[in-house]
């Protein structure tokens, strides 16, 4: 407030209070305030000319509010905010600060109410640093380690079965089942089977650039695998590979082969398997018990989330359910033209060049 005086003394002279911060080496709003103040106490640049300093601060001493009793903008609610933007995508922060204006008048402006939302995000867990929306997005891939099959009571292991994973972006609802390979095959049928799971598609699959899904990885146009894409047609689903090099891109089902490795492989792993089925019996219960498993730095659970947002917003299955046969023969129909061409033009460049 030692400043209040001059600012009163500029201020009369016709000056913006842009001019006046530029001159007293303050914020604006800082000259904002004392003007605001002054005018609160009543007082005026002729009347306190020759006042000191002291005089001025005191004089408005009653008018301003003690520290500690400053009216507080109230609080937005901000997992509302948050539940909001996953579950209507249409729906922005804008439209939210516009609906929370109208209950109070006197809340923050647009810039700190979004300050004050994406500085509570940075405090939860860092899973909800990146926004999802409901019914969105299924992260899919292969866990890194695998399940050892054995012929027989003795003896060692002769195949593993490897474990695919499936992770809803909104809820981190989680799906697991065990593989024979991580063939073409294999990898249609645990999609069709984690969509069965899950009672619904999502709008968008994003897998890690697994041969038998991505045959061409690039940033910008991945070459996706002509039975994956009828399988896709056919669910009404889009596929959009994770970027090279992207880690964020498939953060989800990182984190979910991570959970599943803890929670379901290493559970497992003084049990003996003597075939791939018998994997996928002890799974499921497993896979129960994780989805159920109460979160520790929030309420609720990954099924709790998932009936009230990813559930709702899942698109139905189709009226076929289709298989792997059925979608690797139609794609099948639609490379042959391609691949006959391919032959009959390299035919004809070797017999220009024998020629």
């Amino acid at each position: 407030m030692r400043k209040i005086k001059e600012v009163l003394r500029l201020h009369s002279l016709g000056l913006s209070q842009r001019q006046i911060a530029a001159s007293c080496a303050v914020g604006q709003a800082t000259v904002s305030d004392y003007l605001k103040t002054a005018e609160a106490a009543g007082l005026k640049w002729p009347d306190i000319a020759e006042w000191s300093e002291d005089q001025v601060i005191q004089a408005v001493a009653p008018s301003r509010e003690k520290p500690g009793q400053r009216n507080q903008s109230p609080e937005p609610d901000y997992g509302d905010i948050r539940h909001e933007l996953q579950t209507n995508k249409h729906v922005t922060l804008q439209l939210l600060w516009e609906e929370y204006r109208e209950k109070n008048p006197d809340g923050y402006r647009y810039s700190r109410f979004c300050d004050l939302y994406r500085g509570w995000l940075r405090r939860q867990e860092v899973v909800l640093r990146q926004e999802h929306r409901a019914g969105e997005k299924l992260f899919v891939d292969y866990a890194g380690d695998t399940i050892p099959i054995y012929p027989g009571a003795a003896g060692d292991a002769t195949t593993a079965a490897a474990i695919f994973v499936a992770v809803l972006g909104a809820s981190n609802y989680t799906y697991s089942e065990a593989t024979g390979t991580q063939g073409l095959a294999d990898w249609i049928g645990a999609h069709m089977r984690a969509f069965e799971f899950l009672g619904g598609v999502p709008e968008i699959v994003v897998p890690d650039n697994l041969k038998s899904g991505v045959v061409k990885a690039c940033r910008y146009e991945p070459g996706i695998n002509r039975t994956y894409e009828e399988m896709a047609a056919h669910y009404g689903v889009a596929v959009v590979p994770a970027r090279r090099r992207k880690p964020r891109d498939k953060a989800k089902v990182e984190a979910g082969v991570l959970v599943v490795e803890r929670w379901i492989l290493a559970a497992l792993r003084k049990r003996k398997f003597f075939s791939l089925a018998e994997v996928n019996q002890a799974i499921p219960e497993l896979l129960v018990r994780l989805n159920d498993r109460p979160f520790r730095k929030r309420d609720g659970s990954r099924r709790s989330l998932f009936e009230s947002l990813d559930k709702p917003a899942l698109r139905a299955l189709p009226a076929e359910p289709g298989s792997p046969r059925t979608f690797s023969a139609a794609a099948s129909g639609l490379s042959s033209p391609g691949r006959g061409a391919s032959k009959g033009r390299s035919r004809s460049l070797s017999t220009k060049r024998r020629r």
